[in-house]
């Protein structure tokens, strides 16, 4: 790496130098394929000058295997599938998810096209259950990955946390950085973080059932948010306490999406109701 790169992250320059898309980096990033001095990194690694930052670029394989997982799908055609991922589910395929994962769900779903290419739009946590939205063309996700952090693209989620944070209603506007590992933390150094929240039921065991929507994308960020208001998430076995009743899950939903369609400019929506077993908490 030359000097004028000292301590730009792996991430940026995978994207802007080396001209990487999101979802060819974030491949990499759960194939192990990003390398700095020979060692796999993470992408928010930051450089050093005279550091060898490499990717293994192979080509995916001919075919996914196929995993025949009834898909409850809110809204499919030519450009635009939406479906709501159960939990726990890994959205992605990789060397470490290599079961069943949505997007062997999808392909299956497709019924195995020849040229199948994943194309997901935002994705969920593994443990986070709900609304998602897949493109089924180049075009399509382009657009759509355009609308992104604007008002053409609304997230609403459904959390049960423990305890309460310290208003009923407001707004959790802190940075977001890494925190070692896969965890993040509130932090200066980090990267703008918004996540507007409503409680719109308290419990009497001490959980409350909040609304939240985001402004900003960034890995983890209402767990954080959440946990650094004091309520995290029920059942988050990073940022709070697992629960035995939530096996490889914790209790965040992605209940609403809207967005416009990518190719026709329709106003779209769609609602997805608190899974039974996230409301047992309540």
């Amino acid at each position: 790496m030359p000097a004028a790169d000292t301590g730009r992250t792996v991430g940026a320059l995978l994207s802007g130098r080396m001209g990487l898309s999101r979802h060819r980096v974030s491949s990499l990033k759960f194939s192990g394929g990003i390398l700095l001095d020979g060692k796999p990194a993470h992408t928010g690694a930051r450089v050093q000058a005279g550091q060898e930052l490499s990717v293994l670029l192979e080509d995916a394989p001919a075919r996914l295997a196929p995993c025949p997982l009834s898909l409850e799908v809110f809204y499919q055609d030519a450009d635009l599938l939406v479906v709501c991922k159960p939990a726990p589910l890994p959205s992605i395929h990789s060397a470490r998810q290599d079961a069943c994962t949505l997007e062997n769900a999808v392909y299956s779903h497709l019924g195995c096209p020849e040229n199948f290419s994943y194309r997901p739009v935002s994705r969920l946590d593994k443990g986070t259950s709900g609304l998602m939205p897949v493109a089924l063309n180049a075009h399509a996700h382009h657009c759509l990955q355009q609308m992104l952090h604007t008002p053409d693209y609304v997230r609403e989620y459904l959390a049960v946390t423990e305890g309460m944070p310290p208003e009923p209603e407001g707004v959790c506007n802190a940075p977001i950085g890494l925190a070692g590992g896969v965890c993040r933390c509130v932090s200066p150094a980090g990267k703008p973080a918004v996540t507007h929240y409503r409680v719109i039921h308290r419990s009497e065991n001490g959980r409350a059932l909040l609304r939240l929507r985001l402004e900003t994308g960034r890995t983890h960020q209402i767990r954080v948010h959440l946990a650094h208001l004091g309520c995290p998430v029920a059942g988050d076995y990073l940022y709070g306490r697992p629960l035995t009743q939530l096996a490889g899950r914790f209790a965040l939903h992605a209940a609403f999406l809207a967005l416009s369609h990518p190719i026709t400019g329709e106003r779209l929506a769609w609602e997805s109701p608190l899974p039974e077993e996230l409301a047992a908490l309540l």
